[in-house]
């Protein structure tokens, strides 16, 4: 029997990008404030696939009360996680080489991009950044362009977000960029990987297979009397 192709299998060149987004202890690298959760997930075509990479980070410092009321992570949830060092491989594999896209994405590069630095590793390029903040606000200049604003605004379900889990951030910012870019009138089909996992495949019109309809008599007169009515009909040109 022929296994189901993995999504990896599907991508090419050019297709994959990587959305991404971290929670941390406050506003500003340069003044000691770290990155405490890390999540991401993949899109292929600008849609999502089910691999996505989440971790919690122990920042080996204090959680400023203010930070805490905001994403809902104290000292204690995090006492006995992984150091940034420890995950950083993972992370960056995740990555690979793919454009990484974030809401306000400069926060995010930077706080990135200090980590990386105490770990002397190369940081992101720039070049690399894809701001949904900046794309909304082209959209929809002088309007709230927050994550929660945009979801309101495409109908995005928000009851979940009581705080601002990062993983749950990525899935729904992954919404906004499907609204933001036109992705839902991409072409994609729903297919089953493995009976734990179902990802987005995506065809083209070469490769899809004509399907044909019976149509009644019935049909073709109500099509002819309907074409019939209409000026200069195009189904009636030599």
């Amino acid at each position: 029997m022929t296994s189901m192709p993995s999504i990896q299998d599907l991508v090419v060149p050019g297709q994959r990008s990587v959305l991404l987004d971290t929670e941390t202890t406050g506003l500003d690298p340069a003044t000691g404030d770290r990155i405490i959760e890390v999540a991401a997930i993949e899109l292929i075509r600008d849609l999502p696939t089910a691999r996505h990479f989440h971790c919690l980070i122990d920042p080996e410092r204090d959680v400023p009360e203010e930070a805490t009321r905001v994403h809902g992570y104290a000292r204690s949830h995090l006492v006995g996680q992984k150091r940034f060092a420890e995950i950083v491989d993972d992370m960056l594999a995740f990555f690979g080489d793919a454009p990484l896209i974030a809401h306000n994405a400069t926060f995010d590069f930077g706080f990135l991009n200090a980590e990386l630095a105490r770990l002397a590793l190369p940081a992101l390029h720039p070049s690399r950044m894809i701001d949904t903040l900046a794309l909304a606000k082209t959209r929809f200049p002088g309007m709230p362009n927050s994550l929660n604003a945009l979801c309101n605004r495409f109908s995005i379900d928000l009851s979940e977000r009581t705080t601002h889990n990062a993983l749950l951030d990525c899935r729904l910012l992954a919404g906004v960029y499907v609204e933001l870019t036109g992705g839902r009138q991409r072409g994609l089909v729903l297919a089953a990987a493995t009976q734990a996992e179902q990802f987005y495949t995506y065809t083209r019109p070469e490769h899809r297979t004509p399907r044909t309809f019976a149509v009644s008599e019935a049909q073709l007169a109500a099509h002819a009397a309907f074409v019939g009515r209409l000026k200069d009909a195009v189904w009636l040109a030599e």
